[in-house]
């Protein structure tokens, strides 16, 4: 019987979470088949995934209608129905997170969108969801604004496993690591442990791409000679994994030297990169290719279930995420010489992903505001 490619990845080092989360697969033993079957390691969530599962499955309608009579606000009842996943996620992982003693085994729960640039009101919110879902091995995501990255430190300081999400840019990465390397030496200062708490900072692949093909498709469009297209057209599809490999690079640079050594003499974890949105949205590029050319160890892959069957069935597994470095630096100069800012890129993608997020989570208020007056109807 021919190896899972998915355990090939998980033994080089590699964990493999699921991007999805939905009721009917906390209970159907879709979810337990996975850990079971695809070394699957952990789960991640966001507004837009939940806003899916709400509106395509009754499965949330029975616990809508049981807290009809508490009054809940709509924001009430989605935190209600959201931690309960959650919980219930998180007790799926108990058996990984016991057997790799804390080290794998975690579900994220996002704060909404509309705190991701007060750190007050970030940290509020976390400690809230933290509180409430109150398990080990639950992981609060936060965004990767300046904000935020005041807020990764308050919440390390005080035991909470923070995941940084929407991370674009090296240097926004370089922030929520040092934040996060702060918030350990707060807590050692205050005289409480540190080999309990786990952080990862999710840094989104492919919508580089996206936004930068973009770019490309208009200069291309405006080039004047067909040797001038052929150079723009070589650099499509190659600026995502250029500038995840170097913010591999800086994990490993930064998780050295003295200050982490110190760190990591009383127990501190690395803050694991975690490669987010490597679904391959071109179809003109190779459907696995975010995952392939981001190999290696003390990492995560978090993938919608399409990419992670996809990687099943015809995946390489081979470490790369820190082969061909001065590659990958070649070709982001040569993006920017032809006239596309990364900094300027890495920049929208951040102010896009907060906005997507909102209107997926105000997408989600309103149809649990109808779902609640229609199974009020039926009642």
């Amino acid at each position: 019987m021919a190896k899972n490619r998915l355990r090939e990845l998980h033994d080089v080092g590699q964990s493999i979470w699921l991007d999805s989360i939905d009721r009917r697969m906390l209970h159907d033993g879709e979810l337990e088949k996975r850990i079971r079957d695809d070394a699957l390691t952990g789960m991640t969530s966001n507004p837009t995934i939940f806003q899916k599962a709400l509106s395509s499955s009754n499965a949330y309608d029975e616990q809508i209608t049981e807290a009809e009579e508490k009054n809940l606000t709509s924001w009430e009842l989605f935190e209600l129905l959201e931690t309960t996943d959650v919980r219930d996620a998180c007790d799926r992982f108990a058996a990984v997170f016991s057997s790799t003693r804390g080290a794998d085994g975690y579900v994220s729960i996002e704060v909404s969108p509309g705190v991701s640039h007060s750190a007050d009101a970030t940290v509020e919110e976390a400690r809230r969801l933290w509180k409430t879902v109150n398990r080990p091995n639950v992981m609060v995501k936060v965004p990767g604004t300046g904000e935020g990255a005041t807020a990764v430190r308050r919440l390390t300081a005080e035991g909470v496993n923070v995941n940084i999400t929407l991370l674009f840019a090296i240097e926004a990465h370089e922030r929520v690591i040092d934040a996060y390397m702060a918030g350990l030496e707060d807590r050692i200062k205050a005289k409480q442990p540190i080999d309990g708490i786990s952080s990862v900072a999710s840094f989104f692949v492919s919508r580089v791409d996206t936004e930068i093909d973009k770019r490309l498709d208009a200069l291309i469009a405006k080039a004047t000679s067909q040797q001038e297209k052929e150079r723009l057209a070589m650099l499509k599809g190659r600026a995502a994994i250029a500038n995840a490999k170097l913010a591999y690079r800086l994990f490993q640079e930064k998780f050295a030297g003295p200050r982490w050594e110190a760190l990591a003499k009383q127990g501190a974890r690395v803050q694991r990169p975690l490669w987010a949105s490597t679904s391959t949205k071109n179809p003109d590029y190779r459907d696995v290719m975010y995952v392939e050319e981001l190999i290696g160890p003390d990492t995560v892959n978090t993938m919608p279930p399409a990419t992670i069957d996809a990687f099943r069935d015809h995946g390489v597994v081979a470490r790369s995420v820190d082969k061909k470095i001065a590659a990958a630096e070649g070709l982001l100069r040569e993006i920017e010489a032809v006239g596309i800012s990364v900094k300027e890129v890495t920049a929208k993608l951040l102010v896009d992903g907060i906005a997507s997020f909102q209107k997926s989570f105000d997408e989600l208020m309103a149809g649990l505001e109808s779902k609640i007056g229609s199974l009020a109807g039926g009642k």
